[in-house]
């Protein structure tokens, strides 16, 4: 019996060293990727945190509602292991795409708007909610990043 639960024991071990952290992916970052709120015109999204591709939140947006470790590695779990690209919204204008549309946003995202009521926003120059960062308090934008403009790879709320 001794020897028995031992080994049960060592081979879960084994099992929850060998995963990673793609295989435990939150529902937060399904959201993130395919709810319909993400393309949502920003005012009326209920994701309050909003990423555009020009300077003044100008051109294609993007509507977040969790944090982002990655925005370039996002895993929507269920049966899916791989990971996305969070993508800014592909939205038509009178003679083109407006700019921006179907880009990354790492690395491509010039101002930011945090309409959360409580919530304080950061977008980091790294992955991983590390590095330079630029900080919105509640109901506040920026109309173009200081130290994270079209250099942004996290994002990530705080109280």
């Amino acid at each position: 019996m001794r020897r028995s639960t031992a080994l049960i024991a060592g081979t879960l071990l084994l099992l929850g060293l060998g995963m990673t952290p793609a295989a435990q992916a939150s529902s937060y970052d399904d959201a993130n990727l395919y709810s319909m709120e993400t393309c949502e015109y920003p005012s009326v999204s209920q994701f309050k945190f909003h990423l555009y591709y020009n300077s003044g939140q100008g051109g294609s947006y993007r509507n977040i509602g969790y944090s982002v470790y990655d925005f370039d590695h996002v895993y929507p779990g269920g049966s899916d292991p791989s990971s996305h690209p969070i993508k800014f919204c592909i939205i038509p204008g009178a003679s083109g795409y407006w700019p921006g549309s179907g880009q990354h946003v790492k690395n491509n995202a010039a101002s930011g708007e945090n309409e959360h009521y409580k919530y304080w926003a950061r977008v980091y120059y790294n992955s991983g909610y590390k590095g330079a960062q630029d900080v919105m308090a509640p109901y506040q934008h920026i109309d173009r990043f200081v130290n994270v403009y079209n250099e942004n790879a996290s994002f990530r709320w705080t109280s």
